[in-house]
């Protein structure tokens, strides 16, 4: 079995189309189609159910798919292990980050790095730190810059580079901002702006209500945190984000309740060879730790 029918497969797998599957690996539908035939040639069986035009994975399909994974990872881990070999520091690196991170905590770092490996190619994700565990246990990215998950899952390695501690804020003009102090149970009266409820900074918050038996009222969310910040800034409701993000035209609440803090750092797989360029990088950031 060779990889370029392996890839065939999977992505066909994936869209549940030949023509989607040929456009996302820029080639042509009979391309995909001669080398999905090479592929079930060899294992004497067809994988897919066509019904019309209708693609489906059938049992046999179903028992490969998994294992074509974990050989395309294995290919691609030995290729990784070669080529460190070199000691060059050129070639891709794709890694994932926050909208939040990637604005606020990165720009120094990613224009220092690209003057001294002007030769590696970066393909940076901005996406929710969830979805940046989701992406490198798949194997689509070396590493991550996030917040890191509470309980931090055994496949991956964390790093603390930054604390990142939380302020709940309101606008002037809001009723809770009047307060000389305020609490939780004020909080949970008002309406608030939150990130959404998969992400680990609304599990702080609403862990922090659970423990006095609250609820919190949410009249809308954001997982970008810049957009919460204008909704909050014109007085919709109270929200909490990072104390970076503090500015004139918000108050920070002066809360009698204990102030969460997200852990921002790295994430890398446990199981993973890192490229040059990834060791390069992570090298410049345990530097802004240090």
């Amino acid at each position: 079995m060779d990889i370029p029918s392996l890839t065939a497969f999977l992505t066909v797998a994936e869209c549940n189309s030949f023509s989607l599957a040929a456009e996302k690996l820029h080639l042509t539908q009979p391309a995909i189609s001669k080398r999905i035939a090479a592929l079930e040639n060899h294992l004497d069986t067809q994988l897919f159910d066509r019904t019309g035009r209708q693609i489906n994975l059938n049992e046999a399909g179903r028992v490969l798919l998994p294992k074509a994974r974990q050989m395309l990872e294995l290919m691609k881990d030995t290729r990784q292990e070669v080529s460190n070999l070199k000691t060059q520091v050129k070639g891709p690196l794709a890694m994932a980050t926050s909208h939040h991170i990637g604005l606020r905590r990165l720009p120094n770092i990613l224009r220092e790095y690209s003057q001294r490996y002007p030769e590696v190619k970066l393909d940076i994700h901005f996406v929710d730190s969830e979805v940046a565990y989701e992406m490198l246990s798949r194997g689509e990215i070396e590493l991550g810059i996030i917040t890191l998950s509470p309980d931090n899952p055994d496949r991956f390695q964390s790093h603390l580079i930054w604390d990142d501690p939380l302020v709940f804020m309101a606008a002037k003009d809001h009723s809770l901002s009047r307060l000389q102090k305020v609490s939780t149970q004020q909080l949970s009266v008002h309406q608030a702006i939150l990130p959404g409820s998969n992400t680990f900074t609304y599990r702080l918050v609403r862990k922090l209500f659970e423990e006095e038996g609250l609820s919190l009222q949410t009249a809308m969310s954001s997982n970008y945190l810049e957009t919460i910040r204008m909704l909050t800034s014109i007085g919709l409701a109270w929200t909490i984000l990072p104390a970076s993000m503090l500015d004139d035209d918000l108050v920070a609440l002066k809360t009698q309740c204990h102030t969460p803090s997200r852990k921002l750092g790295y994430i890398i797989h446990k199981e993973r060879t890192l490229s040059n360029a990834a060791n390069a990088f992570l090298g410049l950031l345990n530097q802004e730790a240090d």
